[in-house]
């Protein structure tokens, strides 16, 4: 019988050769293939859709565990190096692809071991749950077990639903001679993270803090601004070019360059209203579900693009349900059409309603069994399971996973017990479902 430690060794070799495949969402065609390969050579039969979903099977199976192949890059990523430091597997300078990487590792394990079980791994979940929205098959399975939560030895019930925004205007520029010196001015090395579960936790947003501060300087006159990285991530850098005659102040994490040029520069129109839209925009928790205790609803100011005239603001909302999401969609469309934006909605998905049944407690069980707690949750990010439990009204719903700090950034990190125990105890769930 295999030891615990075989069992890590195992899930963590499949964890290794899923992070050499690049698989960035919208660039995960290479680790669709070797899955679709993998299942293949372990006996089951494997159907795929349109969409670059996988439906993995063998026999006629009560349960279906479902995660997603695609990862959010950051850093170096898709250049994925890992390190294990303290018992926490991480990456240098990327995200590692832990959410939802180790549960296909985990998945790939049982594949070897010949569970009779559906496996769907979905596509593209990290940009809009784009392959579950377009999911083609039936399922065999009465229950399904999502592996894309990120606490150990709680139950998920519930996530919150989401829409992005997408705001954009045209700014008249013009071209005038200007002696101040001109600066590429810089915010980098904030923590990020990820824009559902992390938005409560305080971390800053390098957009707004950059923003704040060209505020502070008088006589500066915007040229440019970048600022983000994903839209399901709180940025953690921002940069600028401004005109600028001055000193720059000591300031952590703050990098000021001058930039030679022959003093020609394209001024944007309203760039100063721009920086005061940026430093007050709205950012952060909303309200608090105190039933739940997590957030009600949320937004993330997640990318802002000016340059050439074109000024573009992306945002992500999140609620935990659909009338709350609609009103804070509705207030931050208003906020952005006063400053000119036209705005458009963009990869909406809806909340999935807690509910406690037979199978969410037998799974409490067994988390119980295995961690010596175990509670019912739900989570302030978007789960596949909201959109499937539409497409499956008649299959009951779970979610489970090891225990991931810091996703979609560099510093996310997989605890490796938590990961092992996860999968003992997800063994003894699979048995009690099939008895």
């Amino acid at each position: 019988m295999e030891n615990n430690v075989e069992t890590l060794k195992r899930i963590l070799k499949h964890f290794e050769a899923i992070r050499r495949i690049p698989h960035c969402s919208r660039e995960a065609e290479a680790l669709r293939g070797y899955l679709e390969h993998f299942g293949r050579t372990c006996g089951y039969d494997v159907l795929t859709d349109a969409a670059g979903n996988l439906l993995m099977r063998k026999g006629s199976p009560g349960l279906c565990l479902q995660a997603h192949y695609d990862m959010v890059c950051v850093g170096r990523a898709p250049e994925i190096e890992t390190v294990e430091i303290g018992g926490w597997l991480q990456a240098k300078e990327s995200s590692l692809g832990a959410d939802n990487g180790m549960a296909v590792a985990m998945m790939m394990a049982l594949m070897e071991d010949g569970e009779k079980l559906e496996f769907l791994l979905t596509a593209d979940e990290e940009v809009g749950l784009v392959g579950a929205k377009a999911l083609e098959f039936e399922l065999c399975s009465r229950r399904l077990l999502n592996l894309d939560t990120e606490e150990a030895g709680e139950v998920y019930i519930g996530c919150a639903g989401g829409v992005d925004l997408v705001a954009e205007k045209w700014c008249a520029v013009t071209v005038t001679q200007d002696d101040r010196p001109l600066w590429r001015v810089k915010l980098s090395g904030f923590p990020g993270g990820h824009s559902g579960v992390d938005i409560d936790k305080g971390i800053p947003n390098a957009i707004k803090e950059l923003a704040g501060c060209l505020l502070e300087r008088e006589g500066l006159v915007l040229v440019d601004f970048q600022g983000g990285e994903r839209r399901n991530s709180i940025p953690s850098s921002a940069e600028a070019l401004v005109c600028y005659k001055g000193e720059w102040p000591e300031r952590e994490h703050l990098t000021a360059e001058r930039i030679d040029d022959e003093g020609k520069r394209g001024i944007p129109a309203d760039s100063h209203r721009l920086l005061q839209l940026l430093a007050a925009a709205p950012h952060g928790v909303v309200s608090i579900n105190e039933e739940l205790d997590i957030p009600d609803s949320s937004l993330n100011l997640a990318i802002v693009k000016l340059g050439g005239g074109e000024c573009r603001i992306d945002y992500s909302l999140r609620a935990m349900s659909g009338n709350v999401l609609e009103e804070l969609a509705v207030r931050t469309e208003t906020i952005l059409e006063r400053y000119g934006f036209s705005v458009r909605r963009e990869d909406a998905y809806p909340a999935w309603r807690p509910d406690i049944d037979d199978f969410s407690r037998l799974v409490r069980r067994e988390l119980e069994a295995e961690f010596g707690h175990s509670g019912f949750r739900a989570i302030h990010a978007g789960l596949e399971c909201g959109i499937l439990k539409e497409k499956y009204p008649g299959v009951k719903m779970a979610s489970i996973g090891p225990t991931i700090e810091y996703p979609h950034s560099t510093g996310e990190r997989a605890e490796l017990a938590s990961v092992e125990r996860t999968f003992r105890a997800l063994k003894r769930i699979i048995q009690r479902v099939e008895s």
